[in-house]
C-alpha cells in the first residue's frame, strides 16, 4: 500500500475511533448523578451547535459559492441546512414516540416505576438519534480528512486531530444518554464508539467509490444537511432532556462551555 495512503487512513481511523475516548470519561460517572448527565447533555449541544454554524455550514458555503456564485451558492448552503432539518425531523416523527404525562423524574427513580420505563426509552431514543446524527457527520467529515492527508500530509495531521478534539464530546453525547438508559456501560461505550467508524469508512468509500462523481456541490450540500441535522439534535433532544433533570443553569453552563472548547480547539488547529 502507497505510503502516503496508508498515513491518510490511520489518521482519519484516529480521528474517527476518539469518540471511544468520549465513551469511557462518559461512562466513568455514577448512573444517579443527574447533574452530570444534564450538564453533559448541554455540553454537547453547545458542541453540535457550534460547530455546525461555525465550521459545517460555513465549509459547505465555502464550496457551493465556489460551484455557483454568491448568491447562488449561499441559497444553496442555507437550502441545504434546512434540508437536513426536514430529513431529521421526518425521521423523528416516524420513529415510535413515547409520552410521559407525568412530570419528568430524576434517574434515581425506581427501575421498575412506570415513568422510570418512559424516561429510559427516551433517553435511549435520544442516544440513538445522536448516534446516527454523529455518523452521519463523520462521513463526509472522514473524507475531508483523508483526502486533505492525501493532498498534504501536514494538513491531514492538523485536520485529524482537531477532528478528535471534536469527537471525543461527541462520543459522550452519544454515551451518556444510552448509559442512563439502559445502565450498561458496555452498550454505551460501544454505541458511541461505533458512531466514530462512519468516518474512516467515509475514507475508504470516498477513495474507492465517490473519487469520480464526488463534486464542490455534492461536499457542499452534504455538509449544509449535516449542519442542520446536529442543530435539530441539539434542540429537539438534547437541551430538553438536559433541562428535564431540573439542572436548568448547569445546562446552559454546559451548553456554553462546548462552545468554548470548539472555539478554541478550531483556532488552535486552524
Amino acid at each position: 500500500m502507497d505510503q502516503t495512503l496508508l498515513i491518510a487512513f490511520l489518521l482519519t481511523l484516529f480521528a474517527g475511533l476518539s469518540t471511544g475516548i468520549g465513551s469511557v470519561l462518559a461512562v466513568m460517572t455514577e448512573r444517579t448523578s443527574t447533574r452530570f448527565l444534564s450538564g453533559s447533555l448541554g455540553f454537547s449541544a453547545g458542541v453540535m451547535i457550534y460547530l455546525s454554524f461555525v465550521e459545517i455550514l460555513a465549509k459547505a458555503r465555502d464550496e457551493l459559492v465556489r460551484a455557483y456564485g454568491g448568491v447562488s451558492g449561499n441559497w444553496a448552503a442555507v437550502g441545504g441546512f434546512f434540508a437536513g432539518i426536514l430529513v431529521i425531523a421526518v425521521i423523528d416523527r416516524l420513529v415510535p414516540a413515547y409520552e410521559n404525562p407525568h412530570e419528568a423524574r430524576s434517574v434515581e427513580a425506581i427501575p421498575t416505576d412506570a415513568d422510570e420505563r418512559v424516561q429510559r426509552e427516551k433517553l435511549m431514543r435520544m442516544g440513538v438519534f445522536t448516534a446516527l446524527a454523529i455518523a452521519i457527520h463523520n462521513f463526509p467529515e472522514g473524507l475531508a480528512t483523508f483526502t486533505a492527508a492525501m493532498t498534504e500530509p501536514k494538513l491531514g495531521v492538523s485536520i485529524a486531530v482537531a477532528v478528535a478534539i471534536h469527537n471525543i464530546p461527541e462520543g459522550i453525547s452519544v454515551a451518556v444518554p444510552i448509559y442512563f438508559a439502559t445502565g450498561s456501560r458496555k452498550k454505551a461505550f460501544w454505541l458511541s464508539f461505533l458512531s466514530g467508524l462512519s468516518e474512516p469508512v467515509g475514507a475508504v468509500a470516498g477513495y474507492f467509490l465517490l473519487r469520480a462523481i464526488f463534486s464542490e456541490t455534492v461536499f457542499g450540500i452534504v455538509f449544509a444537511g449535516v449542519g442542520g441535522i446536529m442543530v435539530f439534535i441539539s434542540v429537539d433532544e438534547l437541551l430538553p432532556t438536559a433541562k428535564e433533570y431540573g439542572e436548568g443553569h448547569l445546562a446552559v453552563y454546559g451548553l456554553i462551555a462546548g462552545m468554548a472548547l470548539m472555539a478554541v480547539s478550531l483556532l488552535l488547529f486552524a
